[in-house]
């Protein structure tokens, strides 16, 4: 590594996310883009407006669009420790909408998938949205999700593997 890859890796490595896994060993090829990246993710990851479970659940609707493996494995993991239920999560592998959610992941999940399949949201679902967590909360879900598009993108054209041993999570999706 050149010292300014060695500078964002340690950087990296010593943030809440305690190592550099994921799309980060790819993005140091370009260590700009890889710190400034980790920074957003890092807001998006810790600090975001959305509570946790919500916010796995953004991520998780997101790595199913993309078929992103390792943005699955990784985010199915704190989807879990964050309380989303696992019925939730299963449905979403599936690429079907989750029955039994309640109103709060009824929003993301309709915010979301909408706005990854149709490239916007509809103005309904935009206000169910604002309504409940504010304009600031709108701007976290879009942000959240274009930003794991972006990791999803690293990850799958970077190819990166899943832990040996571990099982590819999704299936393809037949009307994809």
């Amino acid at each position: 590594m050149t010292a300014e890859q060695k500078r964002v890796a340690e950087a990296i490595t010593a943030g809440p996310r305690g190592g550099l896994r994921g799309p980060f060993p790819a993005m140091l090829r370009s260590p700009e883009v890889a710190e400034r990246f980790q920074k957003l993710g890092e807001y998006l990851r810790f600090q975001s407006s959305i509570p946790a479970a919500l916010n796995e659940l953004a991520i998780l609707v997101t790595a199913r669009e993309w078929s992103a493996q390792y943005e699955w494995y990784a985010h199915h993991l704190l989807a879990m420790k964050a309380g989303l239920p696992a019925a939730i999560a299963e449905a979403v592998a599936e690429g079907r909408k989750p029955d039994g959610m309640d109103a709060d992941q009824a929003i993301v999940w309709q915010f979301c998938t909408e706005l990854h399949r149709t490239k916007a949201v509809s103005d309904a679902t935009y206000a169910a949205a604002r309504d409940r967590f504010g304009e600031r909360g709108v701007i976290d879900l879009m942000a959240v999700s274009g930003y794991y598009v972006a990791v999803a993108m690293v990850l799958n054209v970077a190819q990166v593997p899943l832990p040996p041993g571990v099982p590819e999570p999704l299936r393809p999706l037949a009307d994809r």
